[in-house]
């Protein structure tokens, strides 16, 4: 599992950071590549990445701000000519759906593949066997979301050498063993496979807030997070600014890092009015007076979330 940001920066493109988009990869767990909003030139930006477009199998809005949706058309219309077979379901506020039939009806734009769109509100919007996606909404002046992603705890290992020494082989009965069924053997005795199990990995959450006010639904969205990706669109001393707009300052977010007792920070959605080295590195120092765990984020950086110690 790891994060690749495609675009860091806030508004418009700037000539080091492009417009908003994340990738969580999740090909070690599931094959597939998750997106979390998708600014112009998304697909431009793939270009110089190792991601392949027909592994793209979700896109999650956080809200319809052109800076975060208008490379979404031309995304999943190349996905066509890139082997795009499998459906894309696309998680967005109230509008999503229009905003790209749209896009597609008027271009006269065909897709070798099925979309199916949701409509996003708060609670779960998505779950299965090994993964929970959380919505909650935020504060933006228009409909925003912030989504917490969570892997369910990982079964833990089978206990191949301890099954050795009591002479039991590998063959089919390993299968029954860690699916923790209870086992007859060739001797009439039986073993539980609990027994022969390691202790289960605790699962690892991901949360991806959109552009937002400080709210409290913002800390309980991060809660205990191993990875909190939060805008920082301006600094401290620009506080009215980001009030007046509906944004986060470098303060602000590093305070829901702390109050959410998240892991790591990383800053994202950076205005083009911070350029300069000397620049960022105030924003990030700034955002560590309160959480030290802190990086600001920069056009494809790519950050690995470790699988976490047993439970």
């Amino acid at each position: 599992m790891n994060v690749l940001f495609l675009g860091t920066g806030a508004g418009m493109p700037a000539k080091g950071r492009n417009v908003t988009s994340i990738a969580l990869q999740l090909l070690e767990e599931r094959n597939e590549i998750w997106l979390f909003d998708c600014g112009e030139a998304t697909q431009h930006q793939i270009l110089h990445t190792s991601i392949k477009p027909r592994k793209i199998e979700k896109i999650f809005l956080t809200h319809l701000h052109g800076d975060h949706i208008y490379g979404l058309p031309g995304l999943i219309s190349s996905r066509s000519f890139q082997g795009g077979e499998t459906p894309i379901t696309i998680y967005g506020p109230n509008g999503t759906e229009q905003f790209v039939k749209t896009a597609l009806s008027v271009s006269h734009t065909y897709l070798t593949y099925p979309l199916e769109f949701i409509t996003v509100e708060e609670g779960v919007i998505f779950e299965d066997s090994s993964f929970q996606v959380l919505a909650k909404k935020i504060e933006h002046g228009i409909e925003s979301y912030g989504y917490r992603v969570i892997e369910k705890d990982l079964p833990g290992t089978l206990l191949v050498d301890k099954l050795k020494k009591i002479g039991i082989k590998p063959g089919p009965i390993y299968q029954k063993i860690k699916n923790g069924e209870i086992v007859q053997l060739e001797d009439g005795s039986t073993i539980h496979g609990r027994d022969f199990i390691g202790p289960s990995l605790k699962g690892r959450i991901v949360s991806i807030l959109g552009d937002t006010r400080y709210t409290q639904k913002s800390i309980e969205l991060s809660e205990h997070a191993d990875l909190l990706i939060h805008e920082a669109t301006f600094s401290s001393e620009d506080r009215h600014l980001a009030y007046d707009y509906y944004h986060s300052t470098t303060i602000e977010a590093a305070e829901i890092a702390k109050a959410s007792y998240a892991k790591k920070l990383v800053l994202t959605h950076i205005s083009s009015r911070y350029q300069t080295p000397e620049q960022l590195d105030q924003l990030v120092k700034e955002a560590k007076t309160v959480f030290n765990s802190t990086v600001i984020a920069t056009d494809f950086m790519q950050i690995e979330i470790p699988k976490q110690r047993n439970i």
